[in-house]
């Protein structure tokens, strides 16, 4: 998927200048919805152009940085909320029939669907620094009619981290680099990706463990009584 991708989106990249946060918004609206496509081909180069002044508006290299992680994240909460209301209106019985024409192999389903049952709400956040699965966790989620606010909440954290992760490896490549490739840009990242995956995901532990014991702490809190 990413070799088949990297010439089409080496193209697009050449309007950095001028769409730049357009086609961000567009790319990962379109990688968190069913449609399979890889965030580093976006998020990594965006980073990159802008640390190069090659991303709107480029005469501010830390506005368009921001700008980029800005659209990544916005793109991912609408491409995760497509998800989300089609698996609302059109339920369970419907995706597993017919979701194999749209890209959503049962298989994929069931495994989505076991996770999200085993950790509940949670797992849409952490889910989404987690590769194959960081597209699909949100249709569990919407058959199971997740509360709308939770779900955006938690969307927004695990797809804020990641697009900032990916954006901000882009920037240094940007930032340390001499000239390289599209697609050397990409391979290189997601080399450095794969070797830190396991740490990425055991930061991400410690911030659910922090969660849990802040909402077990709150929720667990008697209300004083007056008098």
């Amino acid at each position: 998927m990413v070799e088949i991708l990297i010439p089409f989106l080496e193209e697009m990249s050449r309007y950095g200048l001028s769409w730049g946060p357009i086609l961000v918004l567009i790319f990962m609206t379109v990688e968190s919805s069913f449609i399979p496509f890889p965030s580093e081909i976006v998020m990594i180069p965006a980073g990159f152009m802008a640390a190069r002044g090659e991303f709107y508006p480029g005469s501010n290299v830390w506005y368009a940085f921001l700008l980029a992680i800005a659209c990544g994240v916005a793109g991912s909460l609408l491409g995760a909320s497509i998800n989300y209301f089609l698996s609302v209106k059109l339920g369970r019985p419907f995706l597993h029939r017919w979701g194999k024409y749209f890209f959503l192999a049962p298989e994929k389903l069931e495994r989505a669907e076991a996770i999200f049952r085993e950790y509940g709400d949670i797992t849409t956040f952490v889910c989404r620094l987690i590769p194959v699965v960081r597209q699909l966790i949100s249709i569990p989620a919407g058959v199971s009619r997740m509360n709308v606010m939770r779900f955006a909440a938690f969307t927004l954290a695990g797809a804020g981290l990641w697009v900032i992760l990916l954006t901000s490896m882009g920037y240094w490549f940007g930032v340390t680099t001499g000239e390289m490739s599209y697609g050397d840009l990409v391979h290189a990242a997601k080399a450095i990706l794969d070797q830190h995956l396991i740490l990425i995901l055991c930061g991400s532990a410690v911030l659910l463990a922090v969660y849990v014991w802040i909402h077990k702490t709150v929720a667990g809190r008697k209300p004083q009584k007056n008098g």
